[in-house]
């Protein structure tokens, strides 16, 4: 081969061996593909899953039972087998052994040689029968060939023969490729000395028929399994996904702000936990919808009445502002009087804003409210006398009255608690004229109960649920000064703040009669200890 052809030659197989590396990379893709599309139709749904898996282990289970049934029949079968040769091989040496007019009597008309007898038996039990020494030399057979001087068995036949022990065993033929079955036993009486051992091979023919047979059997009764086990799978997917639709239907129908609830039954109970959870979590989404639309309104109507309620004072802040600006009060005295009227307006703006802050402050929780004992009727009497100035405006009188000697000790906050009092009795000054505000405290076993009671102008039926909703002024009020006016905030104040240290409060009014005020709070003893909220 020269150079030229030897080139050509390795070019061909470098190319063969890349079209060949090309074609091992397409398969690699196309495999992973398969397993891709495998793996995806797999974990697509339950229905697959569950059909996949069950036609997956059942498939594996019939391979391993049909091998499993393959490999024990084969040992029960070999074992048999096994055991009928050697039952054969004694008989032949039972044959064998026997005197000379024995054997002739036990071959009939045939010659008395070894060799025919050895083929009278060879067919009479359908085997091959060898003669050998113990060198395992080959002396006699009951094939037709003619033995080759030295022909030998195997090494294996001879150590048999030399134990003195008997012993069957199968083999496939590297020849012939068949199955073939062997028994050794030695050759004479036990009590004589082993000299020949006798050798029978046995080839089965029915044994492969067998297995293919029970084969044939199991893989067919494996079809037929496998058939109502996908048909049983099929079923109880279609039982459990179908309800699981259904329900992410429902979901779906929730998620799209269709809150009506159904009340379907389902047949698995799991589903149906599931159901019940949905339908709770349902109920609170509800919940937390309608709460959040009625914060929403909330804060939409509070920014609206807060809006209201800055706008006049501002718009009159706002008119006396332009009239001393354009020159409309030249007179000293008017301009002061525009300039009193705008402080007025100035000092209710501050306190509308510093009430909504503080009402804030407690709404969001933001204040801190310190509990501790504090003797309510030495409070109380405190701010009596601190206000007494204040009430002799309109000719008032406040009177302080304690009822009971016990001690009024309660859990609160000190300053606090005097917000309370303070803006109570503020109230009942402007709602009060030349009348008298009475201010009591009584102690009973569990409660201290303070009292703030006047004979003002009252309150009507109609207005009295309404006086702790926010910027609600009463209609009758007595006093329409702003400088004196309220913010229609004090009483929302108030009852948030009893709230927040354990408290209630009444109240209860008549029109032309006056108001009373009814604050009761937990007495304070040693075992009810400190907090702070």
């Amino acid at each position: 081969m020269n150079k030229f052809t030897h080139g050509i030659f390795i070019h061909k197989i470098k190319v063969f061996l890349c079209k060949t590396k090309f074609f091992l990379n397409e398969t690699k893709v196309f495999l992973n593909k398969i397993k891709h599309k495998l793996l995806e139709q797999l974990n697509k749904n339950i229905y697959t899953r569950l059909l996949f898996t069950n036609v997956i282990v059942f498939s594996t289970a019939l391979v391993l039972l049909i091998n499993f049934s393959n490999f024990m029949v084969k040992q029960s079968v070999y074992g048999q087998i096994e055991q009928d040769l050697l039952r054969k091989s004694k008989r032949v040496n039972y044959a064998l052994s026997r005197e000379t007019t024995g054997l002739e009597t036990a071959i009939g008309s045939q010659s008395g040689t070894e060799q025919e007898l050895l083929k009278f038996l060879a067919d009479s039990f359908d085997a091959r029968i060898t003669i050998f020494n113990q060198g395992g030399t080959i002396l006699s057979t009951s094939a037709e060939q003619e033995i080759v001087p030295g022909s030998k068995v195997d090494a294996k036949f001879i150590e048999v023969l030399t134990s003195g022990k008997t012993t069957a065993a199968h083999k496939i033929d590297s020849e012939t490729g068949q199955l073939t079955f062997t028994a050794v036993i030695p050759m004479g009486d036990a009590e004589q000395t082993v000299e020949k051992g006798i050798l029978l091979e046995s080839r089965s023919t029915n044994t492969d028929l067998i297995l293919n047979k029970m084969r044939l059997f199991l893989s067919v009764g494996g079809i037929i399994i496998l058939m109502v086990v996908i048909v049983v799978s099929v079923y109880l997917a279609m039982c459990i996904s179908k309800p699981i639709t259904r329900l992410a239907t429902s979901i779906a129908e929730y998620n799209g702000g269709n809150y009506i609830l159904n009340n379907e039954k389902y047949s698995l109970d799991e589903i149906n936990v599931i159901s019940e959870q949905i339908k709770k979590l349902t109920v609170t989404l509800e919940n937390i919808q309608s709460k959040s639309s009625k914060i929403e309104g909330e804060r939409t109507r509070l920014f609206a009445e807060i809006s209201h309620e800055l706008r006049t004072p501002l718009t009159a802040v706002q008119g006396f502002a332009e009239a001393i600006r354009d020159g409309m009060a030249e007179d000293k005295a008017l301009q002061n009087k525009y300039l009193d009227m705008i402080c007025t307006q100035t000092y209710h703006i501050t306190r509308l804003v510093d009430d909504i802050l503080s009402l804030s402050r407690l709404e969001s929780g933001d204040i801190a409210v310190e509990k501790l004992p504090l003797d309510l009727a030495a409070l109380a009497q405190g701010v009596v006398m601190s206000m007494e100035g204040i009430a002799k405006i309109n000719n008032n009188t406040i009177l302080f009255m304690k009822k009971s000697a016990d001690k009024s000790v309660v859990l609160g906050d000190v300053d606090r608690m005097e917000q309370i009092i303070r803006n109570l009795l503020k109230n009942a000054i402007n709602a009060t004229d030349n009348g008298s505000i009475n201010v009591i405290i009584e102690t009973y076993k569990d409660e201290v109960q303070l009292t703030i009671k006047d004979n003002g102008i009252g309150i009507s039926p109609d207005e009295l649920p309404h006086i702790w909703d926010r910027f609600y002024s009463v209609k009758n009020q007595r006093n329409t000064d702003l400088e004196i006016k309220g913010t229609g905030l004090g009483l929302v104040i108030v009852k948030k703040l009893v709230q927040l240290q354990d408290g209630k409060i009444d109240v209860e009014s008549q029109p032309g009669k006056g108001t009373e005020f009814r604050l009761s709070f937990p007495v304070f003893t040693l075992n009810s200890g400190l907090a702070i909220t």
